[in-house]
């Protein structure tokens, strides 16, 4: 039994089987022909080692750094067409209006593309692939800077860490106090380095860096949505009284009066100015240092003098903000925490 089963194993992998012996013929006056050898067998290379350039894999076509380096797609939710551009695939929304030329917007969903209701697709089409490297920097551009403020996403609990005035600062959960009220107080703590050397300057402490502490008036259980909405509380009071207090010290600089100024939670607009003299200004300007914020409350006072942004208007804001368009970068390119 035994043999059967290893005969039927060694027939079952055998790719070429001999074939059986011929009968003996009727004999001839020639002599028995030589039996011929056995044809070779072809059968998978054995791996061999082989240098690392070996390994690469067959060659793909030349790319350009652009399309090397820029994602596969990028698709808006309410995307209706779509268009291929330098090899990337973008699918867009696409909107008929009163208009008279076509307008292309690139934000955080994607790119919308719109239209006057009497020009036809093919040139629609057209312009999107005349458009193609404004799109593709302008999408790529606002991936970056969403994924960045993805990264800098809070995590509400006790230890977190945030920007202030472009410090950081740590959230501490102290259940101790009610801080007068107001739910949070700010205190700077400059721990102390031990040195361990030798002789008289052996276990020696000198002051390390010092670190801003928020101290929350919270139990140790609160709840993620509670310390953040405390938090946010203390940062919207800092917001008002430093706004105010650089409204006061500019205005006077550009001979302009406000009136009043009202807090905003806006998600990509920083600031804006009535000419009745109303100031809206985005608290979340406190995550930036002082000089990011001293530029947008100079942006808003100098609409006051002129309502809009004509090359008088920058004018205007360069004479008190020489760098202005080096902080309005900052504006756009530091990642702050996404609430």
């Amino acid at each position: 039994m035994m043999q059967r089963l290893l005969q039927f194993t060694l027939d079952l992998f055998d790719a070429h089987p001999a074939p059986p012996a011929r009968a003996a013929g009727p004999k001839s006056g020639k002599p028995p022909a030589k039996p011929r050898a056995p044809k070779p067998v072809a059968s998978i290379p054995r791996p061999q080692p082989a240098a690392e350039a070996d390994f690469i894999g067959p060659q793909l076509p030349a790319q350009t750094l652009q399309q090397a380096l820029a994602p596969a797609t990028f698709r808006h939710p309410r995307a209706t067409r779509e268009s291929v551009l330098d090899g990337i695939l973008v699918a867009y929304e696409f909107r008929r209006g009163k208009r008279k030329t076509i307008g292309f917007s690139a934000g955080a969903e994607g790119l919308t593309v719109s239209a006057p209701k009497w020009v036809p697709l093919y040139e629609i089409d057209k312009a999107v692939l005349e458009k193609s490297g404004w799109i593709l920097a302008k999408l790529q551009e606002t991936r970056e800077r969403h994924e960045r403020m993805e990264s800098a996403r809070i995590e509400w609990k006790d230890g977190t860490t945030l920007p202030f005035l472009g410090d950081e600062v740590i959230v501490v959960i102290d259940p101790r106090h009610a801080f007068g009220g107001v739910g949070a107080e700010l205190k700077t703590h400059t721990p102390e380095v031990l040195l361990q050397g030798k002789g008289d300057a052996a276990n020696e402490t000198l002051p390390g860096v010092a670190q801003l502490i928020l101290h929350v008036g919270l139990p140790h259980h609160a709840s993620p949505e509670q310390i953040r909405d405390a938090v946010q509380a203390w940062l919207m009071r800092q917001a008002k009284r430093i706004f105010i207090e650089r409204l006061n010290h500019f205005a006077p600089q550009l001979g302009v009066q406000w009136h009043k100024l009202s807090l905003s939670s806006a998600g990509t607009r920083w600031g804006s100015a009535s000419a009745d003299g109303s100031i809206r200004l985005n608290w979340r300007l406190v995550h930036f240092r002082q000089s990011v914020i001293d530029y947008v409350v100079v942006h808003e006072l100098s609409h006051l003098r002129v309502m809009d942004h004509s090359p008088r208007f920058w004018d205007t804001v360069r004479t008190i903000v020489p760098d202005y368009a080096e902080l309005r970068g900052q504006l756009k390119d530091e990642a702050i925490p996404r609430w």
